[in-house]
């Protein structure tokens, strides 16, 4: 082995090893979050944006929101691997850490996935994206938040103080990964909602946070994708939001696979549900996208 065969072998092994860095985060708020009940990070809402210019070459961009009952953030597998795997396809990744349950309950959550919205709207320029091309990804719990966002939105405030409150806050289309979208029986997931509206939930609000129930016409488009083997949330969550959808004349697309635990993420390595990325990905283009601004 020569000397420069050595010395690229070692140059290789070194740049393995290097740590990949830390992606640029930001507080959603300056000062303290709206019902903020401390100063720890999980107090803190914030945004940790993957967005390097020179990939961005489709003027889209997607808030994800990691799933995790309410309780937790899958940060890894719901974050920033699904941040990657945009960046790949040419879209800005914004990776939501929203606050939390059993110390915050509703609408605490929501607000942090709509400031997330007109944030990412109001610096759409910034980021080398249109301000009508801003969609949202859920997994699970963070599928409830983004479905939420769809259903209840506004304008934006145009004589707000704070330039971000003067965005709208509607989603321009989900991504919904096997959902909670219900938070009443039998589909519910237990855990979500408990830490969601608390022990004693009032049904009517959790009738109003049942996303399935509250489509209309002016829903985003979505995404669905679930598997019937999925015993955490069923797929009723996802169907019956597909059949609101389809009867509000809200355009999407539905994929139930047949076997999958819950919680699978992109699924990558799987031999059959690795095939749902590329289903994701061909609504994306149909829809245009992924299409480079012209």
């Amino acid at each position: 082995m020569t000397r420069l065969t050595l010395f690229l072998a070692a140059a290789f092994t070194l740049a393995a090893q290097a740590p990949v860095p830390a992606p640029p985060t930001i507080p959603l708020w300056q000062g303290a979050a709206p019902g903020a009940l401390g100063t720890a990070d999980a107090d803190i809402p914030q945004l940790l944006i993957f967005a390097p210019t020179k990939q961005i070459t489709t003027a889209t961009g997607i808030i994800v929101c990691p799933g995790g009952g309410y309780g937790g953030l899958s940060m890894d597998k719901e974050g920033t691997a699904v941040a990657q795997w945009l960046n790949a396809r040419g879209v800005a990744a914004f990776v939501l850490k929203y606050r939390l349950g059993p110390k915050y309950h509703h609408p605490v959550e929501l607000q942090d996935a709509q400031r997330a919205i007109r944030y990412v709207r109001s610096h759409a320029a910034e980021y080398h994206i249109a301000a009508d091309r801003i969609g949202i990804w859920g997994f699970s719990a963070g599928g409830h938040l983004a479905s939420t966002t769809g259903t209840h939105f506004d304008a934006g405030d145009p004589n707000a103080a704070d330039p971000i409150d003067r965005a709208g806050c509607r989603p321009d289309f989900m991504i919904l990964t096997y959902p909670v979208i219900s938070l009443v029986d039998p589909w519910t997931h237990q855990g979500s909602k408990r830490n969601l509206l608390g022990q004693d939930a009032d049904p009517e609000l959790a009738r109003s946070l049942s996303s399935d129930l509250q489509v209309t016409g002016e829903t985003p488009p979505t995404f669905l994708f679930t598997t019937n083997g999925d015993t955490g949330v069923p797929a009723e969550n996802s169907i019956n939001f597909y059949l609101a959808m389809r009867r509000a004349g809200v355009p999407g697309e539905l994929h139930v696979y047949q076997n999958g635990p819950h919680g699978v993420g992109l699924a990558l390595n799987d031999p059959v549900l690795s095939s749902w990325p590329r289903r994701l990905e061909a609504w994306l283009r149909v829809r245009g996208l992924l299409d480079s601004p012209k």
